[in-house]
């Protein structure tokens, strides 16, 4: 036990240490380096909803009881690999060539002007798709938005970005006060949802990481409880990416909702470090994330999706960060595709090996031949 409790700290430590992100804005940089930002990257537009409390201008991890909805415009660099998100130390020695900068940020007044411009968004891209995604533990609002935009991008996700930024501590050591945070999120996620439902999406796809697993699936199954069709109805489909979720308290989620939304998704890696200490803390042996048994979900409809061979450092984030994972499925498309497709035929989509246990299929993905993998 002690091994683990020092194996703990030190991992502790080293997040702790770790060069947290912030925004820095184009207005912020000197002119010849703003001149560059117009053709040095893509720019990728993520409406947000949060309930983190706003002071001074900066949106912390206080709590908010009144949700505040706002538009980033963030710059997704051209020099640097699939997967990466690029932090500049400071506006002076940023570059827009290989560090991501804030475009231009605003904050509507009420939900009223989100949904008109979140309207307007759909209207430009000729399509009502949206993908709301959650954030997980331990994120800053930049870290949170700036992920949103490289994962947006990366996946060449064809629908409109939508983030919701609950008020996570943004420490390593502030899981406690993030698993609370989780709960009390709810109904910020809640009344997101109904914005965007609102503002004409066809297509809702939920998609959630780590801890924010939990704040997805908290609020749809009070939703379901609810009876809030309008939130409900509206859902095209749901990705959990490493859920930090305890694998009853899912089953009872998903049980009291009266069953999972379709088509339902998970990503998850039986090598996943980070959940294996959360599954010590917990005093479980499995987390969601790092199920290694699909015997204990068999009976819900769900596909597992196993992403162990792309580990990439902790195994925490396949999705959103191993390069070759990111080739693999090159876009909501062909997500959508293994989704709805029969389980004899998801290899060919998805290499890898299938299993099927009455209602749940899992595949084990395998590394494809000319995609770089971790080792």
């Amino acid at each position: 036990m002690m091994r683990f409790i020092l194996s703990l700290l030190f991992t502790l430590m080293l997040a702790g240490c770790a060069p947290r992100g912030n925004f820095v804005m184009l207005d912020e940089l000197p002119p010849e380096k703003a001149a560059l930002a117009a053709t040095a990257g893509v720019r990728e537009v993520v409406f947000v909803g949060t309930t983190r409390r706003e002071v001074g201008g900066q949106f912390g991890f206080g709590r908010a009881e009144k949700a505040s909805f706002l538009r980033y415009d963030i710059l997704v660099p051209s020099d640097r690999e699939p997967g990466e998100v690029t932090w500049p130390v400071n506006a002076k020695r940023a570059d827009p060539k290989t560090d991501f900068l804030t475009l231009a940020d605003k904050k509507y007044p009420d939900g009223k002007d989100f949904r008109k411009e979140l309207t307007a968004a759909m209207k430009l891209r000729g399509q009502r798709d949206v993908v709301v995604y959650v954030h997980g533990f331990n994120n800053t609002m930049a870290e949170s938005v700036y992920r949103v935009a490289q994962m947006h991008y990366d996946l060449k996700v064809p629908g409109v970005a939508v983030h919701y930024a609950w008020p996570s501590r943004g420490s390593a050591l502030g899981y406690v006060y993030d698993r609370d945070s989780a709960l009390f999120a709810r109904d910020g996620l809640e009344q997101l949802l109904h914005e965007v439902a609102e503002a004409g999406a066809q297509r809702v796809v939920l998609v959630a990481h780590s801890m924010g697993g939990a704040v997805a699936m908290e609020t749809l199954r009070q939703a379901a409880i609810r009876g809030d069709r309008r939130v409900m109805n509206s859902l095209g489909g749901v990705i959990l990416i490493s859920p930090d979720l305890d694998v009853d308290l899912f089953r009872a989620q998903a049980h009291a909702m009266g069953g999972l939304p379709q088509p339902f998704m998970i990503f998850g890696s039986r090598r996943d470090t980070v959940l294996g200490l959360s599954s010590r803390l917990a005093g479980n042996p499995d987390r969601l994330g790092n199920l290694k048994d699909l015997g204990q979900i068999a009976d819900l409809e769900v596909t597992y999706l196993d992403t162990a061979a792309y580990n990439e450092g902790a195994g925490h984030f396949n999705l959103g960060t191993s390069p070759a994972l990111l080739q693999l499925l090159g876009g909501i498309a062909n997500i959508d595709a293994a989704f709805r497709a029969e389980a004899a035929g998801r290899v060919g989509l998805l290499p890898g090996v299938v299993l099927t246990v009455q209602n749940a299929t899992a595949i084990i993905l395998s590394p494809v031949e000319g995609l770089a993998t971790a080792d």
